[in-house]
């Protein structure tokens, strides 16, 4: 047993143990010997792990089993899918924040390393860009945000939520198979449908202007019914998975977003990424309507620059970039 897992609580423990042994009877007797207490401590540990909704089976003389369609988000169901790292990621799980954002950033100013995560079951009072709300439902969707610490500048703010999206498509991909498409500069989409929303808001050192800590809030439709969304929101949004049961579990879309994170933090200003960000956008070539100083403008997506604006170009043929935070956005067919 690990120092780590010397510190856990019983409950935590036999939840680890049944996370990396999903589908797999446990011995209860292995876990009591593991942890030097009685096979009724552990019975009581699984007992309260029932109460809060995990799905576990007694298998006459072979043990406990973490049932797989279990889909609670947990710490310890996040950490069997991380890839290693040299530092320690503070991993907090919640039923209901306001904002994992929020908790995230008070995380990044008391030193939380890379890599460490916020994630609720439901938020109270989820934010998109420009201060909209977002729809933060409990059990449909993963609602998580992710510290990260490049070493760049406030000048690349942009290119930091370009590569966010990427990497959560990357993420998707790997652990589903499906392959969403990004709507500048920070929607995902997938069937015409937004299933992902994208909020990164950096601290920065006001005398050398280096960004100290960036914190990428993600908030993914996973699963439900579009009958379950607001009315306003029924035309827009859809799911990673609409009525069906998962393939996967959110668990382990958590720890593949933030494995792809860090990937990308870590080599930001090589740029490598924007070719891909390219390649997943649903907007290059289409014509575009865009808002500005509370005005809309018509032009074409041409291009995305090598700090993550969009070049757009209008009827009279002037080239502009756009940047994150001036702009909305929208194709002129409506989605």
């Amino acid at each position: 047993m690990t120092g780590d897992d010397k510190s856990m609580s019983v409950k935590d423990f036999v939840l680890k143990k049944l996370e990396e042994n999903r589908g797999i009877p446990l011995s209860g007797e292995a876990i009591a010997n593991a942890l030097s207490v009685s096979r009724a401590a552990v019975w009581k540990a699984v007992h309260a792990l029932e109460e809060e909704g995990y799905h576990i089976e007694a298998v006459p003389n072979q043990g406990y089993t973490l049932c797989t369609d279990n889909d609670l988000l947990s710490a310890q169901g996040i950490r069997p899918y991380l890839a290693p790292s040299p530092q320690l990621r503070e991993i907090r799980v919640y039923p209901c924040v306001p904002s994992t954002n929020q908790e995230a950033k008070r995380m990044a100013l008391d030193g939380a390393n890379q890599g460490s995560a916020v994630l609720a079951e439901e938020q109270s009072a989820g934010r998109g860009r420009m201060g909209r709300s977002f729809f933060s439902p409990r059990g449909n969707g993963l609602y998580m945000s992710v510290i990260l610490r490049p070493r760049t500048d406030a000048s690349n703010a942009v290119l930091i939520t370009t590569a966010a999206a990427v990497g959560v498509c990357r993420a998707i991909e790997t652990v589903t198979g499906r392959q969403p498409q990004i709507k500048w500069v920070n929607d995902l989409y997938l069937d015409d449908k937004k299933i992902c929303g994208i909020l990164t808001e950096a601290v920065t050192n006001f005398e050398t202007g280096s960004i100290e800590s960036v914190v990428v809030g993600i908030g993914v439709n996973f699963k439900g019914s579009p009958d379950r969304l607001p009315e306003e929101l029924r035309q827009k949004a859809g799911f990673l998975y609409p009525d069906e049961p998962p393939g996967t579990t959110r668990n382990h879309l958590a720890a593949e977003i933030i494995n792809q994170l860090c990937i990308l933090c870590d080599t930001l200003e090589s740029r490598s990424f924007l070719p891909e960000y390219r390649s997943r956008s649903m907007i290059l070539g289409e014509k575009i309507r865009f808002l500005r100083n509370n005005l809309w403008s018509d032009a074409l997506a041409v291009d995305i620059d090598e700090n993550g604006g969009l070049m757009v170009e209008s009827a009279g043929g002037i080239r502009e970039t756009l940047n994150s935070g001036e702009v909305s956005i929208r194709k002129l067919d409506g989605k």
